[in-house]
């Protein structure tokens, strides 16, 4: 009821009062509190995938260097050694949070905060009124399209956020929409990638070279000095070096920055491997196609299962509805089993989403909705080199049904529960 109500004053209300109201809340939050961000450096971290570990990656590398930061992003708040989950389920929370956050990391002692900036918290002046120093930008692939009618909308509003942002830029050359986000005017650039040279010999570019993966991690050299992550895939390659350069950015070395990466183990619920025998089970948040093709495309190529087993979160309720068979389609293409289950329907039917997501498949995914039963069927069909993926929820705390009910949920636990059921 409540949800309806918002969208049909949306519908009534003329856009510029819309923006207004946001833009006024942004304004009245860094008054209460302030305006902190003028007595911190404040990093920005945006894109469609990666936001969330390219924050705890600068992090490291910033406190490595013996820096004090707070961190905020999708899946918790930090302030030097004190941490909380962030349960908005919101990547950029409210104006009034995100200021009152960064007034208590600048009372704590901070030096620098670094922020996940999401398009809607763009398109809803969240970022208003924060002095960024740099803007960072990860990638960038459809999503949210609905919801910003577009992907040129979509991508619009992350070009706000750089348009903002009159400091340091770091951007990754290799992503198709990079020369859209290097247009913009900045006091620095700092580009990076795997493939391409920097076409300006003014920016400063750190290319990632003799890259090797394995089921151990990842491994790199940058100008000579050897990186090893302690994680799998490509795309934490492009996480670390957006963070190198972000360290490189405020004055912190290659060394520095190898010390950091090389003691990081990864974010909780992205690439996390939660069983490591008979078989291998990982859980991981992705729930864009991009994101779960190169969850599958690193499974695949670092441990080399029997079998790849996939649980498929269903795509949650009420948006982007035009990827759930493109997921589907996606898991058809490098699972040996699918198992199509429940994520977050909100006020959608659950077994419709379902079906949406199985019909991309062809004919390929088992439908099963009740999440925890999936899961128990996957492990029962594992069998030793086999590896089980499960993706949709990651570390969230919660399953989101219909009138605003919610359900806790803990996927590790799940897993865990399950297989000692299996007496394995």
């Amino acid at each position: 009821m409540e949800k309806n109500m918002k969208e049909t004053l949306k519908k009534i209300i003329p856009s510029f009062l819309i923006d207004w109201y946001h833009f006024s809340l942004s304004l009245m939050g860094a008054i209460l509190y302030g305006f902190p961000s003028r007595s911190i450096k404040v990093i920005g971290v945006t894109g469609t995938n990666g936001k969330t570990t390219t924050v705890d990656l600068i992090s490291r590398i910033l406190e490595e260097a013996g820096y004090k930061v707070a961190s905020l992003s999708s899946i918790k708040f930090k302030i030097k050694e004190k941490e909380w989950p962030n349960s908005s389920r919101m990547t950029m929370p409210g104006r009034f949070k995100i200021k009152k956050f960064l007034r208590e990391a600048v009372d704590s002692g901070c030096q620098y905060a670094v922020i996940e900036v999401a398009s809607e918290g763009v398109k809803q002046y969240r970022h208003k009124f924060i002095d960024f120093k740099v803007a960072v930008f990860t990638n960038l692939t459809p999503e949210h399209i609905e919801a910003h009618k577009g992907f040129d909308n979509y991508r619009a509003a992350k070009g706000k956020f750089f348009e903002s942002v009159k400091g340091i830029h770091v951007i990754n050359l290799d992503d198709e929409q990079a020369e859209y986000f290097l247009k913009f005017p900045s006091a620095e650039k700092y580009v990076y990638g795997t493939k391409k040279s920097s076409p300006n010999e003014k920016w400063k570019t750190v290319k990632a070279e003799e890259v090797n993966s394995s089921f151990k991690g990842m491994d790199f050299k940058v100008k000579g000095v050897s990186f090893h992550l302690n994680l799998p895939g490509e795309f934490n390659v492009y996480n670390s070096l957006a963070a190198i350069c972000t360290g490189l950015s405020q004055g912190i070395d290659l060394e520095t920055a190898k010390k950091a990466l090389e003691k990081a183990r990864g974010v909780p619920g992205r690439m996390e491997e939660v069983v490591s025998s008979p078989f291998r089970v990982f859980i991981d948040y992705a729930f864009t196609p991009n994101a779960l093709k190169k969850v599958y495309q690193t499974i695949k190529k670092s441990f080399n299962p029997s079998r790849l087993i996939c649980v498929l979160g269903s795509c949650g309720g009420g948006r982007d509805k035009w990827k759930r068979p493109v997921l589907g389609g996606i898991a058809g293409e490098f699972c040996d089993k699918i198992i199509v289950t429940n994520e977050d329907p909100f006020d959608e039917d659950p077994m419709e989403i379902i079906e949406q997501v199985a019909k991309g498949s062809a004919s390929k995914a088992e439908k099963i909705l009740d999440r925890r039963e999936a899961i128990s069927s996957a492990l029962k069909a594992a069998k030793e080199k086999d590896v089980v993926v499960i993706t949709g929820k990651g570390c969230e705390s919660s399953i989101c049904l219909a009138k605003g009910k919610k359900v806790d949920w803990n996927e590790k636990e799940v897993v865990r529960q399950e297989l000692e059921k299996l007496k394995i």
